[in-house]
């Protein structure tokens, strides 16, 4: 029995060595930040950037891997099956939350999956329209979308995207219907709204404050309580009365379930020390887009985060009846 002890104890030890020799020598290559959305939108630029900055931190090259598709839990699955090393990153948004209500089964649990890193980004949301729409300013606006609701074309980045969930909250704040336009990505759908061929798009600052800044979008308002630095001529929503519709869309860092702690504390390491540089913050600032302070870019604070989010939005989509195809 002492014996079997003294093994088992001696094994202990070893793995125990390994994982703080592991841990020291991380990292020691090149690690890779997964994108599940297709490069040039909002998160691909925001992923970048935090690519860049952590990697100075972290003496090592990330090479960002733009894994798109379904909502984008093609690229989220690819990071729950990798190796739990700390060398394959997750970049996300309130996909990751929602996908458990619009998909019937998914490859991988938002959750139980995945270890938190912590937040990095978090962004409002600007509702604006195509340059020759009847309304002139908010109340015009609320009004024209009340009394025409289904002839009112809203577009979207597609079924759970952060500019779905932004009209679908709009719709329930105005209790109006839209007659809803999904697209293949903001991309697309910003282009049509350019173009004049659809209405309404209410989404991220990132892809939406350049256009009305050059003139080729207007700018309603921002979707919450607060206007926007970057549009302080642009009202809230909610000088026009309108109650209960706020949406800021965050973006976090996670890794594969089972990455040593020693490693994933050097990770958040990197994380806080990216959020507070003033570089990285001008960066966002241009976009319309905030770095989080350093105590939220950590496990226990994207951990709650992501909790509300799937508690929230997730039962946004519940309720609307919302699904994948």
């Amino acid at each position: 029995m002492t014996h079997r002890f003294i093994r088992t104890a001696g094994a202990l030890l070893l793995a125990v060595s390994a994982v703080q020799s592991f841990a020291q020598d991380f990292p020691n290559r090149a690690l890779t930040m997964v994108m599940p959305y297709a490069a040039g939108g909002p998160g691909d630029t925001i992923t970048r950037v935090f690519a860049g900055a952590m990697q100075k931190h972290l003496g090592q090259q990330i090479v960002v891997d733009n894994t798109a598709g379904a909502s984008g839990s093609i690229g989220t699955a690819k990071v729950a099956r990798a190796k739990p090393d700390g060398y394959t990153l997750l970049m996300i948004h309130v996909s990751h939350a929602t996908n458990t209500a619009m998909y019937k089964s998914l490859p991988y649990h938002p959750v139980d999956d995945f270890e938190p890193i912590g937040r990095a980004t978090s962004g409002p949301m600007l509702i604006a329209t195509r340059n020759d729409f009847p309304a002139k300013n908010l109340q015009e606006f609320v009004d024209h979308l009340k009394a025409n609701g289904p002839k009112v074309s809203l577009a979207h980045a597609g079924v759970g995207s952060a500019s779905h969930l932004c009209g679908l909250m709009m719709m329930n704040a105005l209790n109006v219907k839209l007659n809803e336009i999904p697209y293949k990505g903001t991309g697309p759908a910003l282009t049509d709204l350019m173009g004049g061929q659809v209405d309404v798009l209410c989404d991220q600052t990132s892809g939406t404050v350049p256009p009305v800044k050059t003139g080729k979008i207007k700018a309603m308002a921002s979707a919450g309580k607060t206007r926007l630095p970057q549009l302080p001529d642009v009202p809230a929503i909610s000088e026009a009365g309108v109650e209960g519709f706020e949406i800021n869309i965050s973006f976090g860092l996670y890794a594969p379930k089972g990455t040593p702690k020693p490693v994933l504390e050097k990770l958040t390491s990197a994380l806080q020390k990216s959020v507070t540089d003033p570089d990285v913050r001008q960066r966002l600032e241009a976009m319309g887009i905030s770095a989080v302070s350093a105590d939220l870019a950590r496990p226990e604070a994207l951990r709650a985060h992501l909790k509300n989010e799937i508690d929230t939005l997730g039962g946004l989509l519940v309720k609307a009846g919302v699904k994948a195809n």
